[in-house]
């Protein structure tokens, strides 16, 4: 199951040593990004409802600011619409003197700034808490469930791995904004999504011998090495140079020998000349028919490439092999049973969107594009907008 991650973490050390809750990443299915709007019968003090249950003001509250303690800059605060004042002002102090012939940025410029950020902020947050009541639904209607034991020990684990002392996770929950109830929370729906993960991907990694025959049979290339040669080489910059070496070589002398006083290629040259493992189509043309042309053990040469003139000997010839279905049956299986899995997956989450987003509304002002009622995307300017779709009947 994909999982999104919401980086509300704080900055610094803490943010190194924490790689799942304590980074602020909730692990959630990456289908869970859908609210929706409608006000009738909302509480009052809610911001969303998801099948009744109301997702509160104070928590949407609450994890703005774990948002803005997560920028990793000191004391910023949550944007406040609709005026950001005090957005408006951190903004002026901080922005930079305008470079010579710019024009100076104005309070409008900071304010839209200051709401760009909001909205960002908002979305993320909503996604976020929606999610929470996506999965614990889905949970439930599953039949899967987490003991506080389950969640306990899960939490105590990752605490040990990330905060080797009790200090480290005090100061992680002050410079992060969060609270224990917050963590236990995230890691319980951690631990939900990674259930209802394995329950929809159970039974699904079947796969037949017939699959694996016809997958084969269509690329049996994946299961196949081409021939390759072990060389040795001298690179010179010039014809004469390369005669030079040939000779020595002739005479008697070794590669290694060779290739320290006259090659200019400095890896082969590091290897006692030794380029191993050639396949065809790897070197530039001359050089690559010049090398599978050649009869091994013989030194051959004088090659001009563009990069100098080549004199090689071929001392390995590892001929070309193919796997036979039974060598390649395990990769496939494991290949197929994945790919099988993650289409059953993919089915779980399209229904999955559609079920829990008709279950959700917002409140305006909450709306984001994952809303069911959410304002239509403002296209760029000069984009071509599609045709509209008729249903089917």
């Amino acid at each position: 199951m994909g999982f999104n991650r919401l980086p509300l973490q704080s900055g610094g050390v803490m943010r190194e040593k924490l790689n799942a809750w304590a980074l602020g990443a909730l692990f959630v299915p990456a289908v869970l990004v859908v609210a929706g709007c409608g006000e009738e019968g909302m509480p009052g003090n809610a911001v969303a409802e998801v099948e009744g249950t109301p997702i509160e003001r104070s928590d949407f509250e609450h994890w703005m600011t774990i948002a803005a303690k997560s920028s990793g800059t000191p004391d910023t605060t949550v944007p406040e619409p609709p005026e950001f004042t005090e957005c408006i002002e951190q903004a002026r102090k901080a922005a930079p003197k305008p470079a010579k012939g710019q024009p100076k940025q104005t309070d409008a410029d900071f304010k839209r700034q200051c709401q760009d950020r909001y909205n960002q902020m908002r979305d993320q947050v909503m996604t976020l808490l929606i999610n929470f009541e996506w999965i614990t639904g889905e949970a439930e209607e599953q039949g899967i469930k987490v003991s506080d034991e389950e969640v306990r020990k899960a939490f105590e684990e990752q605490k040990k791995q990330s905060f080797p002392k009790e200090a480290d996770y005090e100061k992680f929950l002050e410079t992060s904004g969060q609270t224990t109830e917050d963590v236990l929370m995230r890691v319980r729906l951690e631990l939900l999504s990674n259930k209802i993960r394995d329950k929809v991907g159970k039974g699904k990694d079947k796969v037949t011998d017939q699959q694996i025959e016809d997958y084969y049979e269509k690329n049996k290339a994946q299961f196949a090495q081409p021939e390759r040669r072990d060389l040795r080489i001298v690179l010179t910059k010039t014809k004469g140079k390369a005669e030079q070496a040939k000779d020595a070589l002739d005479s008697g002398q070794s590669f290694k020998q060779v290739a320290q006083e006259y090659s200019i290629d400095d890896a082969s040259k590091a290897q006692g000349g030794k380029l191993p493992a050639v396949a065809k189509g790897q070197q530039e043309k001359a050089l690559d028919s010049a090398i599978f042309t050649a009869d091994k053990g013989k030194v051959t040469g004088p090659v001009k490439t563009q990069f100098g003139f080549y004199v090689f000997e071929v001392e390995k010839v590892n001929k070309a092999s193919q796997q036979t279905l039974e060598q390649a049956k395990p990769t496939i299986e494991q290949l197929l049973a994945s790919q099988n899995q993650q289409k059953s997956f993919d089915t779980f989450v399209k229904n999955f969107r559609k079920k829990w987003k008709e279950r959700t509304e917002c409140r305006e002002g909450f709306a984001t594009q994952d809303c069911k009622n959410a304002p239509k995307p403002t296209p760029t300017p000069g984009q071509v907008q599609p045709a509209p779709t008729q249903e089917p009947q």
